[in-house]
């Protein structure tokens, strides 16, 4: 009888898997390893090769410990943590969610240091990225390569505050706080290694590609998540500018010419043309822009895809950093003669400012703001304009006062939008302006801000309005 009664037990347990298979029942006062061998392998397998999903009751974790964070695990365990996948986990058989079975804290404790002792992958290697010099930047190419490989189609993360994505696999909304980023990396360099035949995809990316996306997907959810500045590390303390000089003459003067004036071999062949580096006043420009924009290009921050990405050829410390060192000791800005630029250009100041801007399609063109006029919104789009907006502030191209008269805007051919003259501004619809913000205005300096939310969109262009006169 005693037989039969443990028989009776462990096929209820495999028949609740089958049916359910992360069907909620309680195990009180066991140790790790009891609970794996009674209660968690009905599922779950902890040793052997990866299988195809449409082999398994539930994830393998052999490798659980080389995976998860000990505090994710232990919530997850104890129920504090929500469901990983919208759907069933064997989406062939069921498109149900589905609950996990929970345990006390002293068990999903003792389990997490079960985990870390025994359940290790030596094919994860400890340190394979290094997420202590993880940029904002690097987390954006992520983003863009998590979306343009088609992971978005599978996994579900946030975007603007929304959920974005298929709800077939594991989500990635709390990924940052779940998974261990030297797992991520393993796992995205052949993510057939571990669940071969179960619909995984292999991205075809780079050795860089692989680092943004594993670190994109390794900082979802993390708020507090450090990202790197580079231009705030002691490898700034001490330039070299004349090195920044040899590298300026070497490099940045093909376009920009070796004064800064634009003036390059290549230049006559660009639209829109190389900045005037001569008319910046290179000491009041944000030096996280000045970085982004020498080491990652002008794509990485919206502006045109002509300006390469240095980085990799004249490196961070004797490159990057010589480079904004000696741009800021040798040009120091100088006065717009309006008077000398050509009249099409629509120098900054004018009005009316005459430009021949690409126009919206229809669709966009005809957009009107969803936020109700407001102060709070016109006080929203007051602080991006002139201090957060991302990649850039607004006035360091058209001014404080938005006659297009920023640091910046003397360098730029044409100049900036003067959005103080309001016989210019009126034919310029909202839908329009929508759509220059996010993607930019080829043949111009104006950059795009793909990746500025909408309502912040909305707000400066609220913003914007109080400005024509």
């Amino acid at each position: 009888m005693k037989t039969q009664g443990h028989a009776l037990i462990l096929t209820m347990s495999i028949l609740l898997c089958l049916l359910f298979p992360f069907s909620l029942f309680a195990a009180e006062g066991k140790d790790p390893e009891s609970l794996i061998s009674t209660t968690c392998s009905t599922c779950h397998k902890f040793q052997g090769e990866g299988e195809s999903r449409f082999n398994l009751k539930a994830p393998d974790l052999m490798w659980g410990g080389s995976k998860f964070q000990r505090d994710w695990l232990i919530k997850w365990l104890t129920g504090k943590e929500p469901m990983l996948y919208a759907k069933s986990y064997r989406w062939d058989q069921s498109q149900q969610p589905e609950q996990h079975m929970t345990v006390s804290q002293q068990e999903a404790e003792g389990l997490a240091d079960y985990f870390e002792t025994h359940l290790q992958d030596p094919r994860v290697k400890p340190g394979s990225i290094d997420m202590s010099t993880f940029s904002k930047q690097e987390a954006k190419f992520g983003e863009e390569i998590f979306t343009q490989h088609s992971c978005i189609g599978c996994h579900q993360i946030m975007v603007d505050g929304k959920k974005t994505g298929g709800p077939q696999s594991a989500s990635f909304f709390n990924s940052g706080k779940r998974l261990k980023a030297d797992w991520i990396y393993r796992f995205n360099s052949g993510p057939p290694d571990f669940v071969p035949h179960s619909g995984e995809f292999v991205g075809d990316v780079s050795a860089l590609g692989l680092r943004y996306v594993t670190g994109f997907i390794a900082t979802r959810g993390d708020e507090d998540f450090p990202y790197y500045e580079p231009w705030k590390s002691s490898k700034f303390d001490h330039p070299n500018v004349e090195n920044g000089a040899k590298i300026y003459q070497e490099y940045c003067a093909q376009c920009h010419g070796a004064e800064g004036k634009g003036d390059g071999p290549a230049a006559s062949g660009l639209e829109p043309k190389p900045a005037v580096h001569a008319n910046i006043p290179f000491e009041k420009i944000p030096l996280d822009y000045l970085y982004n924009v020498i080491y990652y290009g002008g794509k990485a921050v919206g502006k045109s895809p002509l300006m390469p990405y240095w980085g990799l050829t004249i490196g961070e410390t004797e490159g990057v950093s010589d480079v904004i060192a000696y741009l800021k000791t040798t040009f120091k800005g100088a006065p717009e003669v309006a008077s000398t630029a050509s009249p099409s250009s629509g120098p900054s100041g004018v009005c009316p400012q005459p430009r021949n801007t690409k126009q919206a399609p229809g669709k966009f063109r005809n957009l009107t703001s969803p936020l109700p006029d407001s102060q709070e919104h016109i006080k929203a789009g007051e602080k991006l304009y002139h201090e957060t907006a991302q990649p850039l502030a607004c006035t360091q191209c058209h001014g404080p006062k938005g006659d297009g008269q920023g640091p910046m805007g003397a360098a730029l051919n044409p100049h900036p939008r003067n959005f103080t003259c309001g016989e210019t501004m009126k034919d310029i619809s909202d839908g329009q302006m929508y759509w220059i913000i996010k993607n930019g205005s080829a043949g111009t300096g104006m950059m795009a801000f793909s990746g500025m939310p909408d309502d912040q969109i909305w707000q400066v262009i609220q913003y914007l309005r109080t400005l024509a006169q």
